[in-house]
């Protein structure tokens, strides 16, 4: 047996380089506490991104998969997800899914954190959008969001940037929303529109899913990292933490990981921050079981991978016959609240937003005309792709989740990865509530691009490869009989370790949580540092 090699202590280890991992990095380096951060990944290299070729759509199949399963890159761990109808995404690498994301970037709205009080479901949020308000508005500022002030959908929010110009496609569809009178606004996005700290303006390539060449979008190895480093944050690539180490105190004592060469290792550290994502956070937790904590670490609710929260997705596209924006630009332009809110006469609580969404490349134009039947073999087939390349659009809905026990992570017994670290295994369904809202926007979805001029509509719900967010299983709370970490991302059980992930959301939502995980992690690093004297009280 292979001896484990032990580092010398920090004060802060981080475990995850990704969105909420870079935030609480930033905020802590001016401690001046040693900080390490450790990630399983490897820092993206921009000149390799798929734009940067002509097989660009091909290796959003492959390498630059959202789809651990389908990249099964070195860095990659398996996931099990047999048993959900969604399937997971997430990127291993400095920057984690901000790499791969669309640079979407709404806020939870405010009823988001009051839904038991509001609608008598799930459980309200020990902290609320007051809480969370100058974090959001830092993070903003860090990250570069473009947006256009004034959305009555919100509270009032500061503007950083110019919007992204709506195109063609956004206009067609406010027109239509106009028309219905209902609700739509130009997106806030983590796109710049104009040189902004360093960082050159978007110039419509159209490949945000795929790692942005020109840095606009803003993916925090580009934002918050670089800042971090140079204030002498530590960040090791391709060490992958297997899991959690604690003593007879209850107290964390560091982490075990495997280095790049495969060598078991022991980082020790006063204080330990997961950052996971909603997967990789009770995966590890789970495998940290030890005489103290035979049930997992931060375990003792039992909730640690429970409450799991995909938001599922219905995606309605349709064609016109003028020609549109295709994929140039980012690929979200315009948002609509208007089925945010509780509304009962719609047969479901809470709600959803709508994502309006560009045309596609020429390669998924040709795959998806072929499996919709809209692209014949033979006779007619460049004719028909003509008709539809350039001249499609759509919008995603992006419904509520509520938490239920049922849906879970846990080890899988047989899968493994590379190190033979047992991989998570996702149980997952859609409520029946979520169902009656996938629903409810699928018909509106028709009603709102046949009110824009569309035809051949074409509407999948709910979408497979769609589990882009990840939350709830490590879920925040003041009781710790219901929950994982206190109202400031503490665990219950153990007075060192702190989440700082999407796994703490008590409540999805209905909008992209991305920018609720950097508040909620700059949050929690700013009671850390106002909590300094008395950390571990």
């Amino acid at each position: 047996m292979n001896s484990v090699s032990s580092n010398d202590p920090v004060d802060v280890l981080i475990v995850g380089a990704g969105a909420s991992g870079a935030a609480v990095a930033w905020s802590l380096a001016d401690t001046r506490m040693r900080i390490l951060c450790l990630e399983q990944g490897e820092w993206p290299q921009s000149s390799t991104f798929p734009s940067t070729g002509r097989d660009w759509e091909a290796r959003q199949s492959e390498d630059y998969s959202i789809n651990p399963n389908r990249r099964e890159l070195d860095v990659d761990y398996p996931v099990n997800d047999d048993e959900s109808p969604i399937k997971v995404a997430n990127y291993n690498g400095v920057g984690g899914g901000t790499v791969l994301y669309a640079g979407h970037f709404p806020r939870l709205h405010p009823s988001d954190f009051r839904v038991r009080s509001l609608d008598g479901v799930a459980d309200d949020w020990p902290i609320d959008y007051r809480t969370l308000e100058p974090f959001y508005t830092l993070n903003d500022e860090i990250m570069g969001v473009s947006s256009l002030a004034g959305d009555p959908a919100y509270p009032p929010k500061p503007a950083v940037m110019p919007p992204i110009p709506l195109g063609e496609t956004g206009e067609i569809f406010g027109r239509a929303m106009n028309k219905l009178g209902w609700h739509w606004w130009p997106s806030d996005s983590a796109i710049s529109t104009q040189e902004y700290r360093g960082r050159a303006p978007c110039i419509n390539l159209g490949h945000c899913g795929s790692g942005c060449a020109q840095g606009a979008k803003a993916s925090t190895d580009v934002t918050y990292w670089p800042e971090a480093v140079r204030s002498r944050v530590e960040l090791r690539t391709r060490c992958r933490v297997s899991r959690i180490a604690t003593n007879a105190d209850r107290m964390a004592t560091g982490a075990y990981y495997f280095d790049a060469d495969g060598q078991e290792r022991f980082q020790p550290a006063e204080m330990v921050i997961m950052a996971c994502n909603g997967i990789g956070t009770p995966r590890i937790l789970l495998n940290s079981a030890s005489e103290y904590f035979p049930d997992g670490l931060a375990n003792s609710s039992g909730l640690v991978g429970k409450n799991l929260m995909l938001h599922p997705y219905a995606q309605i596209r349709g064609h016109f016959d003028m020609s549109l924006d295709g994929y140039r630009g980012p690929p979200i332009c315009v948002w609509s609240m208007e089925f945010y809110e509780t509304n009962p006469s719609r047969g479901f609580v809470r709600g959803y937003c709508y994502q309006f969404s560009r045309g596609l490349g020429p390669v998924r134009t040709a795959i998806t005309g072929l499996a919709d039947s809209l692209i014949p073999w033979g006779e007619g087939h460049h004719t028909a792709f003509c008709q539809l390349f350039n001249h499609s659009a759509g919008m995603v809905s992006v419904c509520e989740d509520l938490p239920e026990e049922i849906n879970r992570v846990t080890l899988d017994p047989y899968l493994k990865d590379k190190h033979g670290i047992p991989a998570p295994k996702i149980t997952y369904r859609i409520g029946e509530n979520t169902q009656r809202m996938l629903d409810h926007s699928v018909a509106r979805g028709v009603e709102i691009l046949k009110a824009a001029g569309a035809h051949d509509i074409t509407v999948k719900s709910p979408l497979g490869y769609a589990g882009w967010h990840l939350m709830g299983t490590a879920r925040m709370g003041t009781d710790p009989k219901r929950s994982v970490v206190s109202d400031w991302g503490r665990s219950h059980d153990v007075k060192n370790l702190f989440i700082v992930d999407g796994s703490v959301f008590v409540t999805s939502g209905g909008v992209n949580p991305t920018s609720t995980i950097q508040a909620v992690a700059l949050y929690v690093a700013d009671q850390i540092k106002s909590r300094i004297h008395e950390l571990f009280d």
